[in-house]
């Protein structure tokens, strides 16, 4: 029991070291990541119609 009680205060004094972003850094981090989400998407939807083209000219 005394090595549990020991873990979490010790993770509450690491948690006290944490730098944590303001609001204004989160927005910014979030929209880059949706971003880069949808160009990836976008070029992997280009490149799957694209190959499946391709596909279906050989094929016929």
């Amino acid at each position: 029991m005394q090595k549990a009680a020991n873990f979490f205060r010790e993770t509450q004094q690491e948690l006290k070291k944490v730098t944590w972003p303001t609001w204004n850094e989160l927005w910014q981090a979030a929209a880059v990541v949706i971003v880069v989400t949808f160009c990836a998407s976008a070029f992997i939807a280009a490149v799957d119609f694209c190959i499946s083209n391709f596909l279906r000219m050989l094929i016929s």
